[in-house]
């Protein structure tokens, strides 16, 4: 059984996006800071005919992440897909006149060089199994800076970058890496199925080779 992991679940997108890989037949880890959390939610999916484990990181503690990750494949089988999607803390939407080196270097731990530490862990199992997916999912100063967003105004870009070079470099691997930049909170962009709609995308996404970077919605009809 292949194995997925969410960088980030919680009971919105990480439960819809697990619901629509465990329908494929992907077992999922569950990956965030709080244990408890992720055996509810678990436990939750597990209820929908899920097979999903919940594993606590902080992905700003890069040997914690990979360790998490690593027991993931021991339990579950290889990681074949992964999904980095952490929600930023509210300190990283502070007005650029506010950023501090400290909080802007919190802010690059967190997006891009938790995924560099994601990454590491999980791709030589992708290249042993000959495919594998990685989608990031980031808002809209990933791609357009906000001064009132300062943190992900900094970090969201690098991790991009970073992305959009695995993008290229592991084309030919059969190894797809891809970014859904949804600009916005997903319960004000009216989608017609709400969040199953995302899910949706980024199975699209992980399933098929494309482009590296997806808008859910045209930037300029979100907010952030």
């Amino acid at each position: 059984m292949p194995t997925m992991a969410i960088i980030g679940a919680g009971p919105n997108l990480g439960a819809a996006v697990a619901r629509r890989f465990g329908r494929e037949g992907f077992s999922v880890a569950l990956v965030s800071r709080d244990q408890q959390k992720l055996d509810a939610l678990a436990a939750e999916l597990g209820a929908d005919g899920v097979t999903a484990r919940g594993y606590a990181a902080d992905v700003r503690d890069g040997a914690s992440l990979e360790a998490a990750l690593g027991r993931a494949a021991e339990d579950l089988g290889e990681i074949t897909a992964l999904q980095y999607s952490p929600l930023p803390a509210r300190e990283y939407l502070k007005p650029v006149l506010d950023l501090t080196p400290e909080l802007a270097l919190d802010a690059l731990s967190f997006s891009a060089l938790g995924l560099i530490s994601a990454v590491r862990a999980v791709l030589p199992g992708m290249r042993r199994a000959g495919e594998g997916s990685i989608v990031l999912i980031n808002g809209g100063t990933s791609v357009k800076a906000r001064a009132g967003f300062a943190g992900t105004s900094v970090a969201f870009p690098a991790e991009s970058a970073y992305g959009e070079m695995l993008h290229d470099a592991l084309a030919d691997e059969g190894i797809r890496v891809a970014q859904l930049v949804i600009p916005g909170a997903i319960p004000k962009l009216q989608l017609e199925n709400g969040i199953d709609d995302v899910a949706e995308r980024v199975w699209e996404l992980a399933s098929t080779p494309g482009e590296f970077r997806t808008m859910l919605i045209p930037l300029e009809e979100g907010r952030e």
